[in-house]
């Protein structure tokens, strides 16, 4: 009784939230790196790993998320806790389109402000028309309050047209030139020979096979427990501050999944390789728009429950925000940093509208 009351005290509350975070960041990174290496060792081709299994393995946090808050909310509807459905819903819902709209809104804003880029217009335009096209899709099959599993197959066409794009793409970019080829097979040699620093790197090439698969059980089980504190807790959160749990869901939760992007697009800037970032966030939209809600409608069974607010201002700010980015850019050939700032703005619009409008 008194370990019941210890963990449902606001700090530890807070800080479980915050051990969430954590685990979903830290366990995705180790899953995605122990993922890869255990296909590359079965003999899968590089370009397949890096259009399929890592793809969605860095969607996995908000996945595990949605896919939690799914199953709560079907739950409490069996048990017929109608309004606790409905919150779990609103978290999975929430989770999955405002990680989308945070990624846009702030993650690539911060990338093309501080770093805009050129494009290569018949290499780019695909993946933002198949996003803009997933977002009109899973409106129009949302237009009668519901997505249901026969509105979620046709949502998911559209990530199975996104892998086989990808994979053509990626399968391209290995037909390099021959003297390529020899410089990129001789300093991957010289890698190989160069000893490796530090304790935990000579650990890890010594036990190589063991060392990837306890990762890769370690980085699973971070997602899962991260994942299941993150709802937990920020309900709890939301109901301490009398926050609807979709805000909760559409900011602390929405932003924590999409830290390891932030990072990720950080790390790209510093390197002046914006172009990077920008594209593995469009891939990260299409996959979290594309593969969640359609997962979550499943899961659910009876039709996942969509608002009005879900339809016409998260989907509707989710194609805008897009649109602004990736409209202006294929038509000029390049991103601006007045396409970031105005980006930024319309997401922080989004945010307060969000939490003052009921539709």
């Amino acid at each position: 009784m008194f370990l019941t009351n210890f963990f449902d005290t606001t700090p530890m509350i807070i800080i479980l939230f915050i051990i969430g975070l954590l685990l979903i960041i830290k366990g995705g990174d180790w899953f995605v790196d122990a993922a890869s290496w255990i296909a590359e060792k079965s003999g899968i081709p590089k370009f397949i790993i890096g259009a399929t299994i890592v793809s969605i393995a860095t969607t996995l946090p908000e996945l595990i998320v949605s896919i939690i808050a799914a199953v709560e909310g079907h739950g409490h509807l069996v048990s017929g806790d109608n309004i606790a459905a409905l919150e779990s819903v609103d978290m999975a819902i929430g989770n999955a389109i405002g990680s989308v709209n945070a990624n846009s809104g702030l993650i690539m804003a911060l990338s093309l402000i501080f770093m805009p880029v050129a494009i290569k217009r018949k290499e780019f335009w695909i993946k933002p028309v198949l996003l803009l096209a997933t977002i009109v899709i899973l409106f129009l099959a949302s237009l009668k309050g519901e997505l249901t599993p026969v509105g979620a197959i046709f949502v998911l066409l559209m990530l199975v047209i996104f892998f086989v794009e990808n994979t053509i793409t990626a399968k391209k970019q290995m037909n390099l030139p021959a003297d390529e080829e020899e410089t990129e097979v001789a300093v991957t040699e010289e890698e190989a020979v160069e000893e490796p620093k530090g304790f935990f790197n000579k650990l890890k090439a010594k036990y190589e096979i063991p060392f990837n698969i306890v990762m890769f059980i370690l980085g699973a089980a971070g997602i899962v427990i991260g994942a299941r504190l993150l709802v937990d807790k920020g309900t709890q959160i939301a109901i301490m501050l009398n926050v609807p749990t979709k805000i909760i869901a559409l900011t602390m939760v929405a932003i924590g999944t999409s830290l390891p992007e932030l990072v990720t697009t950080i790390s790209a800037i510093v390197k002046k390789q914006s172009d990077l970032s920008v594209g593995n966030i469009i891939g990260a939209n299409l996959i979290d728009m594309a593969l969640i809600l359609p997962v979550c409608s499943f899961i659910f069974g009876a039709g996942l429950p969509v608002s009005n607010n879900v339809l016409y201002l998260d989907m509707a700010f989710a194609f805008g925000l897009v649109a602004i980015a990736v409209v202006p850019a294929l038509i000029r050939g390049k991103f601006s940093r007045v396409q970031g700032f105005i980006i930024f703005a319309a997401y922080v619009t989004y945010i307060v509208l969000s939490s003052i409008l009921v539709l």
